[in-house]
């Protein structure tokens, strides 16, 4: 456990890079060391893309997933498709619970209700370049009310909507087809606390 708050950080000064659909910033700072002094100024330029929510879908009378499929620009170089297999998700809006976009994502990206939102632990995307941090859910969801295509068409949408079976979902994470890390860690989170969840 880290001996280090938030009082071990001295920022010095901000600097906006860039300002569009996502905004980069220049940090100058200072944080305590381990042996107790301070160190250099260092700066460093972060993309700010502000928090997310992530929600896994699951049909525990039919022992299914509902996920979802989509053109992702950050994929379009991969040596695969850039179309993903994910978890649903969205931005946290100013003033908005994360709980709240929970229930408004799932009802735009996979046409479902949410009977039950259960929180899983969040996680830093990758904290060495961005302010983002993902807060994810796990939603118990009836799949026959799942859409076959969702989306909203003022934000480019186009989403397909999938309903898998436990043994699709393995096959899919064996092959490397779910290749993402907000799908990956929510669906290991499910698997190695499932027994626990679902009980209560």
């Amino acid at each position: 456990m880290t001996q280090f708050t938030q009082e071990d950080i001295k920022i010095l000064g901000e600097e906006e890079l860039y300002n569009g659909f996502f905004s980069m910033k220049k940090y100058r700072y200072q944080h305590r060391r381990y042996q107790g002094d301070w160190s250099p100024v260092v700066e460093r330029e972060i993309f700010e893309r502000g928090n997310a929510v992530g929600v896994l879908l699951f049909d525990r009378e039919k022992d299914c997933f509902v996920m979802i499929e989509q053109c992702r620009p950050g994929a379009l170089l991969g040596k695969d498709t850039p179309w993903l297999v994910e978890i649903v998700a969205g931005m946290v809006e100013e003033g908005e619970a994360p709980e709240d976009v929970a229930y408004r994502e799932v009802q735009e990206e996979a046409g479902c209700d949410i009977q039950r939102l259960i929180p899983m632990p969040g996680y830093w995307v990758s904290p060495g370049g961005t302010t983002e941090y993902v807060n994810l859910y796990l939603g118990l969801v009836d799949s026959d009310n799942a859409a076959a295509f969702a989306g909203l068409e003022t934000e480019h949408e186009d989403i397909k909507v999938l309903v898998l079976e436990r043994s699709e979902m393995f096959t899919l994470m064996e092959r490397g087809q779910i290749n993402n890390a907000m799908a990956l860690i929510a669906v290991q989170w499910f698997l190695l606390h499932e027994k626990t969840v679902l009980t209560h």
